[in-house]
């Protein structure tokens, strides 16, 4: 799934890779003086290290998603360590959160057809994204990570972002800011289901 069109003009704002201290909770504060809920792929060894700040996640009213338990390239993984990994994060996220999720979104967004066509069997869906903020490459300025968001989101666009130490530089610039622009523009902010 790479967008998710809507009758009216709707984005979903994803963010990858965290839990992680101060970072998540930025984001957390941001969309909480927006009103606005996201989906958040979250990595299970980044749950067992900072429970506090998933369990903010979770009571924020956010919606949580599979990312791996240890971010691996499905391209350079068998596939049954691929769904151990998978398996050992959604144990994480059953529990510290008491519930399950069927959201999944591969690392660097490779997996093999054979992982793909087994995770939809098992019931998941595959959230890919439509647009990329590219706030995790270091040599782009936070002006371009912006644009890379404001001229590209679209009615029913999957925008990611990244709760992380190497993207926050960026982050930090673009996110009110594509937020502030979305609004000005008429988009709604929903979570994926």
């Amino acid at each position: 799934m790479w967008d998710i069109p809507a009758a009216e003009k709707t984005v979903y704002l994803t963010f990858d890779d965290g839990p992680i201290p101060q970072i998540t909770e930025w984001v957390l504060d941001i969309l909480k003086q927006h009103s606005i809920k996201a989906t958040f792929f979250c990595i299970g060894d980044n749950i067992e290290k900072h429970p506090d700040v998933f369990n903010k996640v979770v009571a924020e009213g956010h919606t949580i998603g599979n990312h791996t338990f240890n971010h691996i390239n499905g391209w350079k993984t068998n596939n049954t360590n691929y769904f151990e990994n998978i398996t050992a994060c959604r144990e994480s996220i059953v529990k510290r959160s008491g519930s399950d999720t069927k959201l999944f979104r591969p690392p660097y967004g490779k997996m093999k057809r054979s992982q793909a066509k087994e995770l939809r069997g098992l019931g998941y869906k595959i959230i890919m994204w439509d647009v990329l903020s590219a706030d995790f490459d270091t040599t782009i300025t936070p002006q371009h990570c912006l644009q890379n968001v404001t001229k590209n989101a679209t009615n029913g666009s999957v925008i990611i972002f990244h709760d992380s130490i190497k993207a926050f530089a960026n982050l930090e610039y673009a996110l009110p800011k594509v937020i502030e622009y979305l609004k000005e523009n008429g988009y709604r902010f929903r979570t994926i289901a």
